[in-house]
């Protein structure tokens, strides 16, 4: 399979997972929710792997300003997803954090989406480079 095709399916499963991870918080099923947390981390980061290979194949800094609005915010929305677990930890050990917790959660979610657009339109933007050049 191509880093594309991978890149695209991993994504899914990404979003997929995300969504568990939001259907198993808002029902409260703990257990379920740190599994879901867990899976949807570790497709996050092969989502992240096979866009670095991905990026290989296209001529990025054709899309212009795209390029380094989407990885300022693609750093930014991946060092946020640490507030969501740390907050998370906090509200096993005492509820009152859990309105932090769920509103880190939501913020990293939007932000996974902002981030989702822009690497598109940085991908649209760019330039596909010819067969066998890295």
């Amino acid at each position: 399979m191509t880093a594309g095709r991978l890149f695209v399916a991993f994504l899914g499963l990404t979003l997929a997972l995300l969504g568990g991870v939001v259907f198993t918080g808002r029902r409260a099923k703990r257990r379920a929710h740190l599994v879901f947390v867990g899976l949807a981390l570790a497709a996050l980061g092969t989502t992240i792997f096979f866009a670095e290979k991905l990026g290989d194949h296209y001529d990025l800094d054709a899309a212009g300003f795209v390029k380094p609005l989407h990885l300022t915010i693609a750093k930014f929305t991946t060092l946020a997803y640490l507030a969501p677990l740390c907050l998370g930890f906090l509200t096993t050990r005492n509820r009152k954090w859990f309105r932090w917790h769920k509103r880190a959660a939501y913020l990293v979610l939007a932000l996974t989406g902002l981030t989702s657009i822009t690497g598109t339109w940085m991908l649209l933007a760019a330039e596909s480079l010819p067969e066998g050049v890295p």
